[in-house]
């Protein structure tokens, strides 16, 4: 065969695959816009079968059986959620309150730009990796007549992609005698630490590298990266401080001496909580054995962090050192370092801290961009000067309004016909107390500014569900869940539990499913700790009574007393049971409680259980028994077809 009948025939074989994979493709799109299922005239589509589907699989499994069996729940929750609707019980004020509170809980969710955020999160995780030592110039004009002098000034070495220098600049600005220079050393910094504006320039310096000057309110800053580190994560210690008056110099050496004598005991073996609540002048932390909250980087003078994050390992303990406050000492008590891949946790903490911090507001800003032509935001011709005018005459009552302006004039409008007239204005600056004096026009734009995207997401949230697929979703699935939880009360629950007679009656047509293994009357001890356990042991043994022990140590012992499966009483390992048994104490590695029993008398297994015993197990097969009656009923009153066709091409797919 020749290349070009080789080459017909591979590319007739891509076609030919290409067609089939179309095919299937074109099939699976038509097959989950197909209806699944039908409960009387009710239809479910596949696409929603199958969302319902994979957001509550468990395991590993995704094979036709699981399917089926998910198919057959789908099915009945349909059909009692219409059980629900025919009662109306969405109408209930009990439940629109809760649709209502469910909704104001998640609609913030769907008020911002989540690309945006995520972009503002995954930097925020670059940064967390990194602390950088900075340190801060702050160049501000000695007077007001020389402001104009000082910008350009500074506008000049602006102009330069990076200030190779520090001290020169410092040198070459002071020697203009047109600044005054403040400094400071700002220690490590991390992401959060600073303002994001200031975060930005920080991050994007290099080592040694020096920023343009930043303009603030009054004058310029200049930051310098003078080092990095890994990021040393997060701290709990507890210290101990000797604390030296503000201005006292002569006791120093005295108090000096002082904490190396308590730092020798504790080199010692002493123990460190109560070296600490005797010596230490740390009020807020003393009676708890010095123990700190847990702290990160630039939280705490730069001195004592350098000693904390100096510890490497859990109970190291520093020697004394110096700060403004005093002498301390630290031990180490756990340490939570910076994850070096993205983890979930890690990133829901991340984003809470972005949502809570000002770079959030980009995200929001973005937002509101893209939504007011969805909402058909159109603003009014008003002249801003006459509505400022207008604007100061109604807070203050002057009735000089501008001509053809009140405080019925309309500033913006809405494709939901929605409008925002002057008086809502008005009340937005009285509500948020933002006019108490004369306010000049830059202030009043702001403001303004802030009223209209308030004003534009609060019309957007109203009507979430037009604009958002995902946010109608939650909310009908939550109305759902709560219809079922509401039916299912009053069908089964409650009247499962009610029914007396009915359990009665179920119970001895069913007395031989109702059978002990094998069990025991005993008394099981739950106590607050491994000392207390023993000790009510001790005193069993002894011959007391436990229900004397129990009272004298209400806070400390609880008893349940009854007839129990012996797979219920807690042991250490298999325990030959037998009556007058006291069994050792199981501990909570968690928290240090500790549980034990004592064994009354011991009963063979398959003894018939009385109503009494049973009743939890008989109310449970009763309500089972009534839920199944209950879904006959409906299906009878609701036929359900099941497509088959479409079912098995879902079948057959999971299974490859």
């Amino acid at each position: 065969m020749g290349n070009s009948e080789r080459t017909n025939s591979t590319n007739f074989c891509f076609m030919k695959k290409l067609a089939l994979v179309c095919l299937f493709s074109s099939f699976l799109f038509f097959s989950y816009g197909q209806v699944l299922f039908t409960y009387g005239n009710h239809p479910v589509s596949t696409a929603e079968f199958l969302k319902a589907f994979n957001k509550n699989k468990t395991g590993n499994g995704n094979d036709a059986k699981a399917l089926e069996n998910y198919l057959d729940l789908y099915i009945n929750f349909k059909l009692k959620v219409q059980a629900a609707k025919d009662l109306r019980l969405d109408t209930l004020a009990s439940m629109k309150a809760d649709v209502q509170n469910f909704r104001s809980q998640i609609q913030n969710n769907y008020l911002t730009d989540q690309q945006e955020i995520r972009r503002l999160t995954d930097q925020a995780f670059e940064r967390s990796q990194k602390d950088i030592h900075t340190v801060f110039y702050f160049f501000k004009p000695v007077t007001d007549a020389d402001s104009v002098k000082a910008k350009t000034e500074i506008e000049h070495f602006s102009k330069q992609s990076k200030l190779r220098n520090n001290e020169d600049i410092i040198s070459q600005l002071k020697s203009t005698g047109l600044f005054s220079i403040e400094s400071g050393d700002l220690g490590y910094l991390t992401v959060f630490t600073l303002p994001y504006s200031f975060e930005n320039i920080i991050y994007a310096l290099n080592v040694s590298e020096e920023s343009v000057p930043f303009a603030a309110k009054n004058g310029w800053y200049v930051f310098k990266n003078l080092g990095e580190r890994k990021s040393v994560g997060k701290i709990t210690v507890a210290q101990i401080l000797f604390s030296i008056p503000e201005g006292v110099t002569s006791q120093r050496e005295e108090i000096k001496n002082l904490a190396d004598s308590v730092y020798n005991a504790l080199k010692k073996g002493s123990d460190f909580a109560a070296l600490a609540k005797e010596f230490s002048d740390d009020r807020s932390t003393f009676m708890n054995g010095g123990l700190m909250p847990e702290f990160g980087t630039a939280k705490y003078d730069a001195t004592f962090e350098d000693h904390a994050f100096a510890l490497k390992e859990n109970g190291d303990i520093t020697a004394p050192f110096e700060t403004q406050f005093g002498y301390h000492i630290l031990k180490r008590i756990s340490a939570e370092p910076v994850p070096l891949t993205k983890t979930d946790i890690y990133l829901f903490n991340l984003k809470q801290q972005v949502l809570q911090d000002s770079r959030s507001e980009m995200a929001q800003q973005k937002f509101i961009k893209e939504i007011l032509p969805l909402i058909g935001f159109k603003k009014s011709s008003i002249n801003e000067k006459n509505l400022w005018r207008a604007t100061d005459s109604l807070i203050n009552n002057k009735m000089n309004l501008p001509a053809g302006i009140n405080a019925g004039t309309v500033l913006f409008s809405y494709n939901d016909g929605t409008t925002l007239k002057i008086s809502d204005w008005i009340s937005y600056l009285k509500n948020k107390q933002l006019y108490n004096g004369p306010k000049n026009d830059s202030y009043l734009e702001k403001v303004f500014h802030d009223f209209s995207s308030v004003s534009a997401l609060s019309d957007y949230a109203s009507r979430l569900e037009t604009f958002n697929p995902a946010f109608k979703a939650q909310l009908e699935e939550f109305k759902e869940g709560n219809m079922l939880f509401e039916i299912m009360q009053q069908k089964i629950w409650d009247k499962a539990a009610e029914d007396s007679t009915g359990l009665k009656n179920f119970y001895e047509q069913h007395k031989e499913k109702y059978l002990w293994n094998r069990s025991a009357d005993a008394v099981i001890f739950s106590c607050s700790s491994l000392a207390i356990a023993n000790n009510a042991i001790q005193q069993l043994k002894k011959g007391r009574d436990w229900r004397d022990i129990v009272n004298e140590n209400s806070t400390d012992i609880q008893a349940d007393s009854g007839r129990f499966d012996l797979g219920q009483i807690p042991v250490i390992d298999r325990t030959n049971f037998t009556d007058g048994l006291i069994t050792m104490p199981v501990v909570n590695k968690k928290d240090g409680t500790a549980v034990f029993a004592k064994i009354i008398k011991v009963y063979p297994g398959n003894e018939p259980r009385k109503f009494e015993d049973a009743r939890g197990l008989v109310i449970n097969d009763y309500q089972n028994y009534l839920e199944a009656n209950w879904i006959n009923q409906l299906k009878k009153k609701y036929p359900v077809k099941i497509n088959e066709t479409v079912f098995k091409s879902l079948a057959d797919k999971s299974s490859n």
